[in-house]
């Protein structure tokens, strides 16, 4: 892997098709990866040459060490997730490195996503060098990979004298720390992987829907309760990408997204219509193909629909379900539990890789029918203690953002404890909280509340509800060493709380 600093982007279209320049401007920058672990790698040896001439023997640290001889060598150099930027001029000369990787050194623990950087290090000879700034050319490239690696807390111990440096290049001063026996800032650079999927999903519903029905209690629900009636009514559409990419799955999945809504309104699930556009009909009927098969393992029968030929890939669905109890999502209150109720089988989707969870496509019709009944009428008549003051399906928006629209919904912030999440085994922390799972289900409870009786699905309390009038909304992180860390400012769809706003369109 290679990383370009700024002064190395000029590439033109002739350079970028004889696959770059064969010879680079000496004031040029490469930044390339390796892993840390790797003690023969010449960009890994490279970096622990320049740490020690600079850290133990330039500056005077790490000589009193524990680990004697191996200076400033610690156990983060024998981790194997991680890893090492080295910085190169145009001439192959070594100008600096640094260093990031999981806060927790033992690859057998979880990596919750917490990682550090560490042994930032500049040569003597390119301090100063016109044109270079290698520092600040090291640290975006730690934070780019960093952002593509999933991590979602990145923190730094810097010498006094760097943070300044840090600073300008968008860090955030925590506290003053010392390292052997030296004055460092601990510093945190911002993480926006919530925020720019809560932008791109749901942000500009507010403005959109104002005016349209909707009110009261059941603002930014998941399904409409039809006034006058027990009916309870879904609708979403599948995006057309996905509808013309794969007519199967997405035929399976319109089925999927409609039942978990009626899920999450506490609600039976008993008739579907469907919405199919096409551009003939062998493909109209790849897509109801998908349809049917999720209709037949949800035990929910399609008893209408519209079909068009001859036209762009789309499909949605409306679904009916019915409930004397909707549960709203506005239902949550200060100081309740947060729990999250999910099936942590399955894989990730083929072409969906840390975007879609399928754990549905493979599982009995009972199993599927047992998720989709967790707080459903049945389930509360034998248990009434099992009906929640709020929930939601977890939805476009991932775990974080869906609890931000409950949090909203109920006038409410939202605490989420990172290590209490369920997750499953195959995917990274990032991934699982801002995916599309196959069943998940996010509920908010008083205290000691029963879980949801949900079939083969996990379910764990991992965070509260906290007061938006003594606190920020949106949702925050908080990790185990106790530090709390934002990850959606505000309200997630301008909607507002079910108190002040209409609408009831999530």
């Amino acid at each position: 892997m290679s990383i370009l600093d700024h002064h190395a982007f000029g590439l033109g279209a002739a350079d970028e098709i004889l696959g770059g320049r064969a010879r680079r401007r000496p004031h040029d920058v490469t930044i390339s990866e390796a892993p840390a672990i790797d003690a023969r790698h010449p960009d890994v040896v490279a970096h622990r040459a320049l740490r020690r001439a600079v850290f133990v023997d330039e500056q005077g640290l790490f000589r009193d060490s524990m680990i004697g001889a191996a200076g400033d060598l610690d156990g983060h150099d024998c981790d194997p997730r991680a890893i090492v930027l080295v910085a190169r001029d145009g001439a192959g000369g070594v100008l600096g490195g640094v260093r990031l990787a999981p806060v927790d050194p033992d690859a057998s623990r979880p990596d919750l996503g917490w990682w550090t950087g560490s042994r930032l290090v500049v040569a003597p000879t390119a301090r100063r060098r016109a044109g270079i700034r290698v520092g600040a050319a090291l640290v975006r490239a730690a934070c780019a990979r960093a952002e593509a690696a999933g991590v979602l807390r990145f923190e730094a111990e810097v010498q006094a004298a760097n943070e300044r440096l840090f600073a300008r290049l968008g860090w955030q001063r925590l506290r003053v720390t010392t390292v052997v026996g030296r004055p460092h800032v601990r510093m945190r650079r911002p993480m926006g992987r919530f925020a720019d999927l809560v932008a791109a999903t749901k942000a500009p519903l507010g403005e959109l829907v104002a005016g349209l029905a909707g009110s009261g209690l059941h603002v930014g629900d998941d399904g409409a309760p039809v006034p006058g009636s027990d009916l309870v009514a879904a609708c979403d559409a599948i995006l057309p990408a996905m509808v013309e990419r794969d007519p199967e799955w997405a035929g399976w999945c319109g089925v999927l997204v409609n039942v978990n809504d009626l899920a999450a309104m506490g609600a039976e699930p008993t008739a579907l219509l469907d919405a199919v556009g096409a551009r003939d009909a062998s493909f109209a009927h790849r897509v109801l193909t998908g349809l049917r098969a999720a209709a037949d393992a949800y035990g929910v029968p399609v008893i209408g629909g519209h079909t068009q030929l001859e036209v762009p890939a789309s499909l949605a669905v409306t679904a009916l379900g019915r409930t004397a109890a909707p549960v709203p999502a506005a239902g949550g209150r200060a100081g309740m539990e947060v729990r999250l109720t999910a099936d942590l089988a399955g894989t990730w989707r083929p072409g969906y890789t840390g975007r879609q969870w399928d754990s549905t496509s493979t599982r009995a019709s009972g199993d599927l029918r047992a998720m989709v009944a967790a707080i459903g009428p049945d389930a509360v008549a034998r248990n009434p203690g099992t009906r929640p003051a709020a929930a939601k399906d977890v939805s476009m928006a991932g775990v974080v953002g869906t609890l931000g629209m409950l949090a909203e919904a109920s006038g409410t912030g939202a605490v989420l404890d990172v290590a209490a999440v369920p997750r499953p085994v195959g995917a990274s922390v990032a991934d699982w909280l801002t995916c599309f799972p196959g069943f998940a289900l996010l509920t908010a409870d008083a205290s000691g509340a029963p879980a949801p009786s949900a079939g083969p699905a996990t379910s764990a309390v991992c965070g509260e509800l906290t007061d938006a009038a003594i606190g920020p909304a949106g949702v925050a992180l908080r990790w185990p060493d106790g530090e709390v860390t934002e990850a959606v400012a505000g309200g997630v769809t301008g909607l507002g709380s079910a108190r002040t706003s209409e609408g009831n369109h999530p």
